[in-house]
């Protein structure tokens, strides 16, 4: 059975996205599912790239039991060909995602159907209204709560609503 691809995708890549790249290794871990998929995350920009995530994201995570250790990289063309889905954080980051692949689709061999690839992290919440994971970074620490709160719940949803992910979370 092949591995499921899932990449999230932030600005930067040091807050949501690793947050979110970590919540979801953790549920999988806890399946013991880890030979099923390949998680990852990525920014649309590579100012941070090598660095680990925000100290703040880190913290607020661990408070919750879930380690973040991902390095921030910027987005690259083989990630349309390596990921199934790649889940945007907020529409600003969907637009850019897009525009990178009509940039990168010229040059590389990339499927037509690589903005299919791309939604919404949001799109799978049920049991919220929101339509964006929002920005913590220049926040305070309550943005880097309601983030690392919002991971866990949109996870779980993700999980449950994902019909080809066929795991029960």
């Amino acid at each position: 059975h092949a591995a499921t691809a899932r990449l999230g995708r932030c600005k930067w890549n040091i807050c949501r996205s690793p947050a979110a790249e970590a919540v979801f290794r953790n549920l999988v871990s806890k399946r013991g599912l880890e030979s099923k998929f390949q998680i990852d995350s990525a920014g649309t920009i590579g100012y941070h790239e090598g660095n680990k995530a925000d100290s703040r994201m880190i913290s607020t995570s661990k408070k919750r039991g879930i380690e973040v250790t991902s390095i921030s990289r910027p987005i690259k063309p083989s990630d349309f060909r390596n990921f199934d889905l790649i889940l945007a954080m907020d529409r600003q980051n969907y637009e850019d995602i897009l525009s990178s692949f009509d940039r990168w689709q010229h040059k590389e061999t990339l499927l037509d159907s690589g903005p299919k690839k791309v939604k919404l992290m949001c799109s799978y919440c049920k049991r919220h209204t929101e339509s964006e994971v929002p920005d913590p970074y220049y926040g305070g620490a309550k943005g880097f709560e309601k983030v690392s709160q919002g991971h866990h719940a949109l996870a779980r949803q993700y999980h449950e609503s994902a019909l080809d992910f066929s795991v029960p979370f």
